[in-house]
């Protein structure tokens, strides 16, 4: 359901259950220029930042039947969802440099929840009478409330479950019997990826602390065949004291190569493990990040 048909079924079961009038009648927006500007009081969706909701469409200049002007009142009669607060305040933001004046629960008593309150869940429970009840809305704190409540109304069961959980309900005994998979996917190109362990979170990682690659030769016994190679992107050129910093990850390698004694360089892995702690160590040290950092390594035989 489109947000605007949902605003016209909100109100539409406002008047069926008596918190507004029979008789109330509102104009859809497309009427909006035939009516004085002090006369209008606009209903509109997009309090948590939505981009293509009316707020955020009217901050930009962009709906194509209102707009707003330099004196007019926007009232958010809702609180921000934790994590919309970035979106929100765009809107916010936008609606400002319009001259708009903002109204918000910050400022005024103007909030209106949509979560029913404590009396409210107890009249629900007296309504049905359910055998059951499994929260599924809030944190762990609000579901283990909500829970305990229900109790106290006389449910025999309550059921808490967490994201990805799969609860049966009938036949049999109630319970967890399985795991789905949740979180959120990205659209990455022409590919869906995972947020949890997928290239965007690797490409989030690159953009804030860099790459740095070593390309290594060796024999298979751990003899050093050329000297290493080192490209670095995102890392500064230089530390604080201006010292290059693919010197400094150099410096790094060839103590590393100095320290293992030359029976153990046979074990590459080993070799391979330490020069990358070493190199992302280095540069932590000089520059106070870790970058991402890759081992190149080129095994032949012999030596050379």
């Amino acid at each position: 359901m489109s947000a605007s048909r949902a605003l016209h079924r909100v109100i539409q079961v406002a008047i069926e259950t008596g918190y507004l009038p029979e008789n109330f009648s509102y104009l859809d927006q497309q009427r909006f220029d035939d009516i004085a500007a002090d006369k209008v009081l606009l209903l509109c969706t997009g309090s948590q930042g939505e981009p293509r909701a009316a707020m955020a469409r009217l901050a930009e200049d962009q709906h194509p039947d209102v707009s707003l002007d330099k004196g007019d009142l926007a009232i958010f009669s809702s609180r921000t969802i934790p994590g919309n607060e970035k979106s929100v305040g765009k809107v916010l933001n936008a609606l400002a440099r319009r001259g708009v004046d903002i109204v918000t629960d910050n400022e005024a008593l103007v909030h209106v929840t949509g979560h029913p309150r404590r009396d409210e869940l107890r009249e629900i429970y007296g309504w049905m009478h359910p055998e059951v009840v499994v929260p599924m809305h809030g944190e762990a704190r609000h579901l283990k409330e909500n829970a305990k409540l229900a109790r106290e109304c006389g449910v025999k069961e309550t059921q808490i479950i967490v994201d990805g959980q799969m609860l049966r309900l009938w036949p049999g005994e109630r319970g967890v019997i399985d795991e789905a998979p949740v979180g959120r996917l990205f659209r990455d190109g022409n590919l869906i990826v995972p947020d949890a362990d997928g290239p965007v979170k690797e490409r989030r990682k690159l953009s804030f602390a860099g790459i740095a690659v070593v390309a290594m030769t060796m024999s298979r016994r751990g003899d050093i065949l050329a000297e290493p190679d080192v490209v670095l992107e995102g890392v500064p050129a230089v530390d604080v004291a201006g010292e290059d910093m693919v010197e400094i990850v150099l410096d790094a390698i060839d103590g590393t190569l100095r320290s293992i004694p030359q029976k153990r360089r046979g074990d590459l892995d080993m070799v391979k493990e330490a020069v990358f702690r070493a190199v992302r160590g280095a540069i932590n040290e000089a520059w106070g990040k870790k970058p991402v950092v890759k081992v190149l390594m080129t095994v032949v035989d012999g030596r050379g």
